[in-house]
């Protein structure tokens, strides 16, 4: 029974998102700031890790303007660093999700800086 090269991929990146979470904790004041990276979508969310809730999210379907998929990343950095400023939250502790620091993770995360949103 062969097993697939792309299941194989999911779970290394699910141990790789439980590592990184074991270590970080989102609070009221300095939530997670969550990323999840499909082939085709990017996602973003705010989570108090300490009750368990999501405070804010954002994804490229919240973004009308076509394009690139990392300029369109950068644009849902600075949408949750705006929902973020609306709750008053300055900074955040940044969760890539088990995947590498690079491409739209990156620039996802470069665009929340610019907004003004730290980690």
């Amino acid at each position: 029974m062969a097993i697939s090269i792309t299941k194989i991929k999911r779970e290394k990146r699910i141990k790789r998102h439980r590592r990184i979470k074991a270590t970080i904790s989102g609070t009221r004041q300095t939530p997670r700031l969550s990323v999840f990276r499909s082939n085709k979508h990017i996602y973003a969310q705010l989570i108090n890790d300490s009750k368990g809730i999501v405070l804010a999210s954002a994804s490229d379907k919240d973004i009308k303007t076509k394009g690139k998929k990392v300029d369109i990343s950068k644009s849902v950095g600075e949408l949750i660093a705006k929902k973020a400023k609306d709750l008053k939250i300055n900074k955040t502790v940044f969760d890539r999700g088990g995947f590498q620091y690079h491409g739209r993770v990156k620039n996802l995360a470069e665009g929340a800086r610019e907004a003004g949103l730290k980690f």
